[in-house]
Formats: C-alpha cells, sequence, structure tokens
C-alpha cells in the first residue's frame, strides 16, 4: 500500500490546499463562495505564470531572481510601446515578451557559457532589470491603454460567477507544461539535467542545450506574465514585479519541487500559488493584518523545505 500511494511531495501540497480551505471556511461564510475563488484565481495568475518559469529552471538545480523584475520590464516595454511608439498592440505585445525572452537568454548563456552560478547571475540581472524599467519608464504609470492589452482581464460568466479570461490562460499554460514535462524527450531531459547534469552529459544529452532552452523558456514566461499583469490592474507599473519573485519561488517549493533539482510537478507549483492565494485571501476575510500573512508564508516555506529535506533523506 505504502508503494502505490503518491509520495509525500506531491500528495502533502494539495493536502495542505484542502486543509487550508476547510479551515477559512470555517471562518467566513463568505469564503467558499464560487465568486471569492475566482477572485483567487485573479490574484495568483500573474504569479502562477512567473512560477511555470521558475519551476522549469528549479528542476534543473538552479534559481532565477530576475522573474519579478523582468515581468515588469516586459510590461513597461509593451505599454510604452503601444501608448508612446503607436506601434499595433499586437507587436507591442509582441516586443515586451522578446525583451522578457532577451533577459532569459542572456541568464541562460551567463549560466552555461560563463559558468556562473544562477543565483549570482540573476541577482545581477535583476538589478539590471529594475535599473532600466525605471530609466525607461521614468518612474511613471503607463495609463490610457488599448484594450488588447487589457482583454485578459474581461472576465466571461460561468454559471453564476464571473471569472477572468487570464485565469483560464493560467491553467492552460499548467496543462501544457504538465505535457511537456512528463510525455516529451525534452521535458525528459530537464529532470534528467536536474538529477546528475554529467551523467546526462556522458549518455550524449547536450547539457548545456537543455539549460540555455529553460532559461529562454522562462523569459518567454515571464513575456505571458507581463501581459497578464497589465492586464489586471490596466496600467503599466514600473514598480510591479517587487515581490514576484519571492512568491514564485514560494509557490514552486509549496508544489513540491525539489529545490536540489530533478524532482517536482509542474502542476503542484499550481496548487503551492493556489495555496498562497487562499492563505492570504482567508486570512484578509478575517481581518487579519497582511504583515501576518507574510508571516505564515515564510512560515510555510520553512516548512516545505524541511518536508523535502527529510523525503530525500529518507530516499537515501
Amino acid at each position: 500500500m505504502k508503494d502505490k500511494l503518491p509520495p509525500l511531495a506531491t500528495l502533502g501540497p494539495l493536502v495542505a490546499l484542502l486543509a487550508a480551505c476547510l479551515f477559512f471556511a470555517t471562518q467566513s461564510d463568505r469564503f467558499l463562495s464560487a465568486g471569492n475563488f475566482s477572485l483567487i484565481l485573479q490574484q495568483v495568475m500573474v504569479v502562477g505564470v512567473i512560477a511555470i518559469g521558475q519551476t522549469l529552471i528549479i528542476l534543473t538545480a538552479g534559481i532565477d531572481l530576475s522573474c519579478g523584475m523582468v515581468m515588469a520590464l516586459g510590461s513597461i516595454v509593451m505599454s510604452k510601446f503601444a501608448t508612446e511608439l503607436g506601434l499595433p498592440a499586437p507587436l507591442a505585445i509582441l516586443c515586451g515578451v522578446a525583451a522578457t525572452t532577451a533577459f532569459g537568454l542572456l541568464n541562460g548563456l551567463l549560466v552555461t557559457r560563463v559558468k556562473l552560478p544562477s543565483f549570482i547571475v540573476t541577482l545581477g540581472t535583476m538589478n539590471i532589470a529594475f535599473a532600466i524599467t525605471q530609466l525607461y519608464s521614468n518612474s511613471q504609470t503607463v495609463t490610457d491603454l488599448p484594450p488588447l492589452l487589457t482583454a485578459l482581464g474581461n472576465t466571461f460568466q460561468l454559471g453564476q460567477t464571473e471569472f477572468a479570461w487570464g485565469a483560464l490562460l493560467m491553467i492552460g499554460l499548467y496543462l501544457l507544461a504538465w505535457f511537456v514535462l512528463r510525455d516529451t524527450a525534452a521535458g525528459r531531459h530537464v529532470y534528467a539535467v536536474g538529477n546528475n547534469a554529467e551523467a546526462t552529459r556522458l549518455v550524449g544529452i547536450p547539457t548545456q542545450r537543455v539549460l540555455l532552452g529553460v532559461y529562454v523558456m522562462a523569459g518567454l514566461c515571464y513575456g505571458v506574465a507581463s501581459l497578464l499583469s497589465v492586464a489586471r490592474t490596466g496600467v503599466g507599473d514600473p514598480n510591479a514585479g517587487q515581490t514576484e519573485n519571492l512568491d514564485a519561488i514560494t509557490a514552486v517549493v509549496l508544489g513540491g519541487t525539489s529545490l536540489f533539482g530533478g524532482r517536482g510537478v509542474v502542476l503542484g507549483t499550481l496548487v503551492g500559488a493556489l495555496i498562497v492565494g487562499v492563505f492570504r485571501n482567508g486570512l484578509t476575510l478575517m481581518g487579519v493584518s497582511s504583515i501576518y500573512q507574510v508571516l505564515i508564508t515564510g512560515i510555510l516555506v520553512i516548512l516545505a523545505v524541511a518536508t523535502d529535506q527529510l523525503s530525500r533523506k529518507g530516499a537515501r
């Protein structure tokens, strides 16, 4: 029976999510409403898409601290290109996504070619992206955006509840990433590099190319998150993204992906993002100060990492 059960790292996040929902349901009558769940999905859709890219990188035993600032840069690029340069909205969106993908390529080249640690590389590019964002925007919010840039923030009716198109896109991207990682050779190579990069290289898999592709795909995810951020807020905000890097890492860790690489399920990251969203939403409904929400999130991260360590020791 023990062998047939899912591993703790896979089952644990789902159990934690259900337990959190049950707890907050007892504390607030509004929590279990369909409208509230729709709100939670809207609140986590930006971090959720960023966390897809973060999951890919952490699966290879790396980490990306620049994701939030790169996302903010992408949102400013697409917003200003559309409003000030007068580019058609689709082209402006492509330019924003290209900017974030270029940062992903830069991170990947520094990690694979220069052999720098991902922590140091992305710490540097985080500050570079932040400086470029502030300089290019003059630290001013970009308003009066064309409707196409904010279309994913619009809602559609499902039963009696309004759901955002952006939340639907997030779920679709998770299903796509889950399929690629589980059922394609490229996805299996990502796990192999995270497990043992040298052994993977010796069997003929181009590990450097895999790593470079992972960072580029992560940058692409940050570009999509840029569009979702603009759609959700209705503006290009140069001060966005300042906590999204830690929120994304939190979602990945809570979702059961090992910080040591090679183990995890991307759908678990979605559960991790929802755990954070549920806790913040539930505590808000209870009237708890936002500082305690940060405190509890930190405790959850430590517990998740401790669980990962214990499961690794048990596997030995």
